[in-house]
């Protein structure tokens, strides 16, 4: 591979680094992530790691005044570190340094240390190739661990033994997988090996790191790529039992069911081809979630996973919690789009009745089309006939679905009629009453016996109101 490191430094802000560290007489590269994607031809990263084989803080501080920069460099004294923003970039300045880790803890005791030293605390050889931005040596790359070559050859590799890499920090298990997921790399299987051995360290990670690490795997193009492999490292089970539980099949009487964790990552893969969106992605992973605890065997039936879409619905506020996600309304989006997740897939293999599509746009509301999306992602059949008949039947629901908003404006639903007009009309007070006239209206609307509009809903307010007792104000 022929990597030019000057073509990859070649502007003003790396000369501005190279000069002020040389007027320090400080050695200094730009190294990590940057220089990765860089040789990549990724898009261009916003990330800048600075190694300063001195004073990183020191050699911020200086660039930062050299760059006229009206906020001064933020420090982290503990780490030896500075960082700051300039022109879309986040630079961070490091001093080298060498690692020591306690076994319960993935913090290290830092101390400074030499540009080997630095080099060998480095996760994977892919994060470990320099460039020199001092005058004298501009341009040269630094590439102890033959992470140019893990490169060209798309493999993710420690620096050193994989055991050590793993069990000081067990957290870069999960970015080695991660990093496998988005660069669509593999990772050699020394390291696969020690990800085994060491899978158990993981429970020293704090959940929300976890997190982070799990939403930038589903944020890939490809997914199943990362859940297959902590599959098979035996961190699923660890740190998300209820998919775990997802996997295998059964056989009774001749009659299995389908694996559901293979199935789940087949809909992952396929709605992530459409939607860019973290939240019904989520959806998507958690959509059968529930299928574990209501799988049942009938005879002359076969398998059966009744009421999985409510209890994986219900199932969802626990996983939020413990992968300390927002309980907000993100939580009750994936809760929303999860119950319904089976609405679209009836309606499709049925006549599809207006009623029936303006009770599913009521429930989704702003949902509806992401939902669709779920549906549709959810067609995994082989068999090309099936396919095609599932995607036209599922265009018949959507051309439904718009043609019935577009005449009744059940979106977002509100009632014609006000419970405030209700009291005044009929001389109540809140009561009962008022949600049983307002409750008859909506399905009488949902059921297309009236039109949505002020005059019928007023009308059957009217009519029902003196049907259950009520009298007009005199």
């Amino acid at each position: 591979m022929e990597i030019n490191g000057f073509n990859i430094i070649n502007n003003d802000l790396f000369r501005s680094i190279g000069r002020c560290s040389d007027e320090l007489q400080i050695k200094c590269f730009v190294i990590g992530g940057f220089v990765r994607d860089k040789i990549l031809n990724l898009k261009s990263p916003k990330d800048i790691d600075i190694l300063a084989i001195g004073d990183g803080i020191k050699l911020a501080k200086k660039v930062s005044d050299f760059l006229n920069l009206k906020n001064q460099p933020t420090i982290y004294k503990n780490f030896g570190t500075a960082a700051f923003c300039y022109k879309g970039y986040e630079i961070e300045f490091v001093g080298s340094r060498s690692e020591s880790y306690n076994f319960k803890s993935r913090n290290p005791t830092v101390k400074p240390g030499s540009l080997d030293d630095d080099l060998n605390r480095r996760d994977f050889t892919i994060n470990s190739i320099g460039i020199c931005l001092n005058q004298e040596n501009w341009g040269e790359i630094i590439d102890k661990f033959n992470g140019l070559k893990d490169i060209n050859n798309k493999l993710i590799k420690t620096t050193i033994d994989p055991l050590k890499t793993f069990s000081d920090d067990p957290l870069r298990m999960l970015r080695a997988i991660r990093f496998s997921c988005q660069l669509n790399f593999k990772i050699d299987q020394k390291s696969i090996e020690g990800i085994k051995l060491e899978r158990i360290r993981i429970k020293i990670i704090s959940q929300e790191r976890i997190t982070d690490e799990i939403n930038k795997i589903l944020m890939t193009k490809k997914p199943s790529i990362g859940f297959r492999a902590l599959d098979n490292t035996g961190l699923l089970e660890l740190i998300f039992p209820e998919l775990n539980k997802l996997k295998g099949i059964e056989e009774i009487q001749g009659l299995k069911h389908k694996d559901n964790f293979f199935h789940t990552l087949e809909v992952l893969d396929n709605l992530c081809k459409t939607s860019n969106n973290l939240w019904l992605r989520w959806a998507a992973l958690l959509h059968d979630i529930g299928k574990f605890k209501t799988k049942k065997f009938i005879k002359k039936t076969g398998w059966t996973f009744h009421g999985h879409e409510l209890v994986g619905s219900k199932m969802v506020k626990n996983i939020f919690k413990r992968f300390k996600m927002p309980l907000n309304h993100k939580l009750k989006y994936v809760q929303n789009i999860i119950f319904l997740s089976s609405r679209p897939i009836i309606l499709s293999e049925d006549y599809v009745s207006d009623s029936a599509v303006r009770r599913l746009i009521f429930d989704a509301g702003d949902q509806i089309d992401d939902l669709m999306k779920l549906c549709e992602a959810d067609i995994t059949t082989k068999n090309p006939e099936r396919f095609k008949k599932y995607l036209d039947n599922f265009s018949k629901v959507r051309k439904k679905i718009i043609e019935v908003e577009k005449r009744d404006k059940i979106r977002n639903f509100q009632p014609p009629v006000t419970g405030k007009e209700i009291m005044e009309y009929f001389n109540i007070k809140p009561g009962r009453e008022i949600g049983i006239l307002k409750e008859f209206i909506k399905s009488s609307i949902l059921d297309g016996k009236i039109t949505n509009d002020y005059k019928s809903a007023r009308s059957l307010m009217i009519k029902k109101g003196i049907e259950i007792g009520l009298k007009k104000k005199q």
